[in-house]
């Protein structure tokens, strides 16, 4: 699973607690616990904890984990390496995001935000509590160093998300302000706000840019105690953490300990977890979901199958096309394979009905393009008519649909008009280039041998029509290095995306990311007028211009056939050995996994009756 940075854009209406002039220009300036996206905060600035949180949870246990892959580094800021899981455990933001709304940050290290009427700069007030694990207090110092080595130095997402930011400044010891270049990105605040705060005394006389195995010194409520390279990594809770009753932990961090094992291959890793190797597993795999589950284990209650409905939007995945690959620079091309996949067929035979297919980058949300363009639409979609697909103002956006028998005449007659357009002809059972002669080919790359199931129905297809098409499994380590350097024809790719899109989509099909290794820009997309969407998106003044714009988006994307869209689920399945206790209340965005606890009287059961 490839992580991807998502955030927000709106309009900021913070809970009022004081005017004060800041001395620039007397501006009036609002001090605030929390900043949100729409309305007021859910919670106001006395609250005890989240809603979907357990405060009496019980600490204690220790808890197994299962990750497919491996790592190498304990630095997950950088392109290089292979970061592994737990560094998100170790550091804290200067705020942190409720699970149960749209986009808003509540004081983390920072216990307030000031933030002027123009919204051209925002100051943070740090916590005097707060403190690295090695008992130094956190500072203001520590912030601007961590906000100008992770654009200097960092993920090229980091300079695309901070892009906006001036410049990061020192005001005392536990105050810092950031200046934006002005006031038309209302986003900036809250991406500030989740900037993960990184220890100057630890770092500046290291090398950021070089992958590390040296355990770094962190802030978050689990500190890292042993680890086998490449295998496993375990990681103890802070017995004396200085956040521990802050209301935005309370309830969450209740393991222990937790150990990450790591497994090359996805079916050593679920016969692992069916033999109790680890204890809690997310399953991906629909048809595992309803059929690999039929063990004595799972039929006595030692281990428990639970299906959790979220509101998450889930983006979109599928099939992604490198464009910068030559075969793939014809929008007809890419919309002829597109009539070779059968999701219906796959759907039946491989996923038990389970899914529905994916229709827009933006699904499961308001946010997901439907029909023809509003009049709201069009008012921004005019001024780029000849710049995107004319079928943008003419076509609904569909998806070929097959009646799930696995033949799909109709679609290869299609896929084969497209085709010829498109200067190719079936000779001598090859698909070949008309001008050049070259039969037409390319490499599905996978990471995961699951995935060879999936594509092969399309796979076939393909061959059908005299299309060369092979697909590639290769370790986590050597796929993430390929996708990076954009060394690929086809992948299957997620792009995550989040309530309220926002500086994230620049990195995802901005211009400016298309040639940065190691972006999200897999694509290659390179195109004026998304870049002018992307902008709309990013200084969108309020949530209903946000829909609209990310709408607009949405279907010049989708018409581009940037890629082949798959399949998705509104719902978690989980699975895992009955020993945990967990909230009565899920949140809305999230699977709250950090809120749940060992049952003291449940691990005491199972381990009488054991796990064989």
């Amino acid at each position: 699973m490839k992580w991807k940075l998502v955030g927000g854009a709106m309009v900021w209406v913070l809970h009022l607690i004081s005017f004060q002039s800041h001395g620039q220009e007397s501006e009036k300036t609002t001090t605030s616990h929390a900043v949100t996206i729409q309305g007021q905060p859910k919670y106001g600035p006395d609250f005890k904890n989240f809603d979907y949180v357990n405060p009496n949870a019980p600490k204690g246990g220790n808890v197994a984990l299962g990750l497919q892959g491996t790592f190498d580094s304990f630095n997950p800021y950088i392109v290089k390496g292979t970061p592994s899981a737990v560094s998100a455990l170790l550091y804290e933001s200067l705020m942190a995001r409720s699970q149960d709304e749209a986009g808003t940050d509540y004081g983390l290290i920072a216990e307030s935000i000031e933030l002027p009427e123009s919204r051209t700069w925002a100051v943070f007030n740090l916590r005097p509590e707060a403190r690295w694990h090695d008992g130094k207090p956190i500072t203001a110092e520590d912030v601007v160093f961590s906000f100008n080595i992770l654009r200097e130095k960092g993920n090229n997402l980091y300079r695309t998300y901070y892009a906006d930011v001036v410049r990061a400044e020192v005001v005392s010891e536990r105050k810092v302000r950031f200046i934006f270049k002005n006031g038309d990105n209302p986003e900036l605040a809250s991406i500030i706000s989740e900037l993960p705060v990184l220890p100057k005394h630890y770092w500046q006389n290291r090398d950021f840019t070089k992958p590390s195995l040296d355990i770094p010194l962190g802030s978050g409520p689990y500190k890292i105690t042993s680890f086998d390279p490449g295998r496993s990594v375990t990681v103890e809770r802070v017995k004396d953490y200085w956040g521990q009753n802050l209301p935005i932990r309370k309830g969450s961090g209740n393991f222990d300990r937790i150990t990450y094992r790591y497994y090359r291959d996805s079916t050593v890793m679920f016969e692992a977890f069916k033999a109790g190797e680890y204890d809690w597993r997310q399953e991906n795999v629909a048809r595992q979901w309803a059929t690999g589950y039929d063990i004595p284990a799972v039929k006595d209650g030692r281990i428990v199958k639970e299906r959790i409905q979220h509101e998450i939007p889930v983006g979109v995945q599928g099939l992604v096309y490198n464009i910068r690959r030559p075969v793939f620079q014809d929008i007809r091309v890419r919309q002829a394979l597109t009539y070779l996949f059968d999701f219906e067929w796959m759907n039946k035979t491989l996923f038990w009905g389970q899914y529905q297919r994916a229709r827009s980058y933006f699904n499961n949300s308001e946010l997901a393009s439907s029909g023809l363009p509003s009049p709201e639409e069009l008012n921004i979609l005019e001024p780029l008519r000849g710049q995107i697909p004319g079928s943008v103002f003419t076509k609904e956006f569909t998806l070929p649909v097959s009646d799930g028998s696995g033949n799909i005449r109709n679609q290869t007659r299609q896929a084969i008009d497209l085709l010829k357009q498109a200067g190719f002809d079936i000779q001598n059972g090859k698909m070949v280039n008309q001008k050049t002669s070259q039969q037409m080919a390319f490499e599905i790359l996978l990471n995961d041998p699951s995935y060879e199931r999936l594509v092969a129905s399309f796979v076939e297809n393909a061959k059908k029509l005299g299309i060369a098409v092979s697909t590639r499994t290769i370790d986590p380590s050597q796929y993430q290095k390929r996708v990076e350097d954009f060394d690929f024809d086809i992948i299957m790719e997620v792009f995550g995306q989040s309530v309220s899109p926002g500086n994230e989509q620049r990195n995802f099909w901005g211009s400016g990311s298309a040639d940065v290794p190691g972006s999200e820009n897999t694509i290659g997309i390179k195109n004026k007028a998304i870049d002018q969407l992307v902008e709309l998106i990013v200084n969108a003044p309020d949530r209903q211009s946000l829909i609209t714009r990310t709408r607009a988006l949405d279907r010049v994307l989708l018409h581009h056939y940037f890629i082949i869209p798959a399949w998705y689920g509104n719902f978690y399945n989980l699975a895992y050995w009955n020993v945990f206790g967990h909230p009565n209340v899920t949140p809305k965005y999230a699977i709250g996994f950090d809120a749940w606890w060992v049952d003291p009287k449940k691990a005491e059961a199972l381990n009488r009756n054991g796990r064989k």
